[in-house]
């Protein structure tokens, strides 16, 4: 995608299947063009996105990608900001 964007990983799918965030998120990141990031809107249904979403993210495009949480929405879901920099050679 060109330019900054959100992607809405909180419906009912989603609560239903934490293997879906993961695939869906790192989707979202490929999408995300060099020099500007997704926020990852996720459901709560899982538990705290810290404890399985941010290491494998972590462990998937390593040095590749900031991540940086945003905030707990009201609906109980958690925001965050996974930023693409442009690489540099």
């Amino acid at each position: 995608m060109m330019g900054n964007w959100s992607a809405n990983l909180e419906t009912e799918e989603y609560a239903a299947d934490r293997g879906l965030i993961l695939q869906d998120a790192v989707e979202a990141i490929l999408e995300t063009t060099p020099g500007h990031f997704v926020n990852l809107a996720v459901s709560e249904a899982h538990g705290h996105p810290d404890s399985y979403l941010i290491p494998y993210l972590q462990e998937r495009f390593g040095a590749a990608v900031r991540i940086q949480f945003i905030d707990q929405c009201g609906c109980g879901g958690y925001v965050y900001r996974v930023f693409r920099p442009v690489p540099t050679e």
